[in-house]
């Protein structure tokens, strides 16, 4: 036996605007349609408050609301918040962003993932008795972030399992490194990385291709380099393992790297940068300009991370 909501409603024909507002609120809440103004969602906080507000909003343009309580059978009602024909739209959006994807509008297709991830976010929250078609969908989603990443980065380095072992900054010190020209994310953050926090003075190459690593600098990001990727660590996050380098703000950045390069969790907060360092990659040609322009939004999101750290605490 599971306790339901039901709101039942009765709006003003004159006032199209209203009508609308409220029609909206409701499909953003996720309710079923019982008949005409008769809707219905499972009980739990956030659904009670939705209706609650559509219920006040609804009573000041003097219509009519009634917000109720049933007790029911819940496999009487589960079939009409099945979500698996969304997910199945949804799905044919993501396949077509993928057929179209080229090397040459991966950066516009990772605008348009991310409006799909936030949309497979707004309907994830709203399937209260989820299916397999969730979990497809969020998969389907993880392959074209990929592909994304891929394309923005050719030779985009496979993972691999291997133990990391603890290194020391002081002994890698003056010390060449070397990554696969135009960088994107995981390869400018690192390249940030290693400068700001493991050799100050580092020169950083740009290769053609990782073939061309000198025997004596430190490879990182690519097949074969000193530092790649292990296991579900991106570059940046093997190379914070590596050098013990651990403060929440880190793992705060950590997080949004790694979601912009091989996708899984959003953070609030990777949307905003994802636009801004693909605007400096669009417009800056030369990379250790471009290293320059995005150490300054790194350093900046540090600041930002430790402060809001400073704040909590």
């Amino acid at each position: 036996m599971n306790t339901w909501l039901l709101l039942v409603l009765g709006l003003p024909t004159a006032n199209a605007t209203e009508r609308m507002r409220a029609w909206r609120a409701l499909k953003a809440c996720g309710s079923a349609v019982l008949r005409d103004g008769v809707y219905l969602l499972p009980d739990h906080a956030g659904g009670r408050e939705a209706l609650e507000t559509i219920e006040r909003e609804v009573l000041a343009i003097n219509g009519t609301a009634y917000l109720l309580t049933l007790s029911e059978s819940s496999e009487r009602f589960i079939p009409l918040f099945d979500r698996s024909e969304e997910y199945a739209r949804l799905r044919d959006d993501i396949a077509g962003c993928l057929g179209e994807l080229t090397d040459d509008n991966a950066l516009q297709t990772a605008r348009q993932v991310r409006k799909l991830r936030k949309a497979f976010s707004q309907l994830a929250a709203i399937d209260f008795f989820p299916n397999p078609a969730r979990q497809l969908t969020d998969s389907a989603l993880q392959a074209l972030e990929t592909a994304i990443s891929r394309a923005l980065s050719t030779d985009e380095p496979s993972s691999h399992e291997e133990t990391i072992t603890p290194l020391a900054p002081e002994d890698f010190q003056g010390r060449r490194w070397a990554t696969r020209k135009r960088p994107w994310v995981d390869r400018l953050a690192s390249a940030w990385l290693i400068r700001r926090f493991i050799d100050p003075t580092a020169r950083i190459l740009w290769l053609d291709s990782p073939h061309a690593c000198p025997a004596d600098a430190l490879g990182f990001d690519f097949d074969g380099a000193t530092f790649s990727h292990v296991g579900q660590r991106v570059t940046f996050e093997t190379l914070l393992a590596s050098f013990q380098l651990e403060s929440p703000a880190l793992t705060r950045l950590a997080a949004v790297v790694h979601y912009l390069d091989v996708g899984g969790s959003q953070p609030a907060e990777a949307s905003g940068i994802e636009r801004v360092l693909a605007g400096l990659r669009e417009s800056i040609t030369d990379d250790d300009a471009l290293l320059q322009a995005a150490s300054g939004i790194f350093d900046g999101l540090l600041t930002a991370f430790a402060t809001d750290e400073k704040n909590h605490d």
